[in-house]
């Protein structure tokens, strides 16, 4: 293959992130001014489905995927449950200059990228990519560590549902642990459930015999 070839051949290779661009559903929160327009067009035309809306909303549409929000004085006291919701959108702060305010609004937003304002089309799509890579990565690091979370949680009501257990019935670890996975088999519930159960309703007779 000549180089010419394999340069073409190089330059139609689309990385799946910028594939998915045209199923993302965006909104900009910005003022209906020369700035704004600019850039829902500049998002239009990179295939996105886009809705605009100033000013800023309380409630978002539903599915929407990615957020861009005007940080302004106007707007830096206001609060947006959506903001803290498990399934809330990438944002990506769109700001006109810098100082501690509105570096601490960003921060509050839980913006994963800033684009500076006048807004242009060069980096905006990096910034789009990028964005919605770190926002997709941080998402699976909190699943990942709630299963950590819940996976030591149920480790150690077993634990304690055992020591329990080898108190109330004179039993051994192991057999303890034999009379959970057999309750837990008659329940069809798993063993975590039944441990928590087991420490819950200890915990309640503790507390009726103060």
């Amino acid at each position: 293959m000549s180089d010419s070839s394999a340069t073409r051949s190089t330059l139609r290779v689309t990385p799946p992130q910028l594939k998915e661009l045209r199923a993302l559903k965006i909104i900009v929160i910005h003022p209906d001014d020369a700035d704004g327009m600019q850039l829902t067009q500049q998002l239009q035309r990179i295939g996105c489905q886009v809705q605009a809306f100033w000013p800023p909303v309380q409630i978002l549409p539903t599915g929407i995927d990615i957020v861009f929000m005007a940080v302004r004085p106007d707007t830096i006291g206001l609060r947006f449950e959506w903001i803290q919701s498990e399934d809330a959108p990438t944002v990506i702060a769109v700001v006109t200059y810098e100082n501690p305010t509105i570096i601490d609004a960003v921060l509050a937003l839980g913006a994963q990228a800033v684009l500076p304002s006048p807004v242009r089309s060069f980096g905006l799509l990096t910034a789009l990519v990028l964005a919605r890579e770190t926002h997709k990565e941080n998402r699976s690091l909190t699943r990942r560590l709630r299963k950590v979370e819940a996976k030591l949680l149920g480790a150690r009501h077993l634990s304690e549902a055992k020591t329990i257990l080898m108190k109330t019935h004179n039993v051994s670890e192991s057999q303890a642990y034999d009379l959970i996975r057999d309750q837990a088999m008659s329940k069809r519930t798993t063993i975590e459930d039944v441990a928590a159960a087991i420490v819950h309703a200890s915990e309640v007779l503790s507390l009726g015999r103060r």
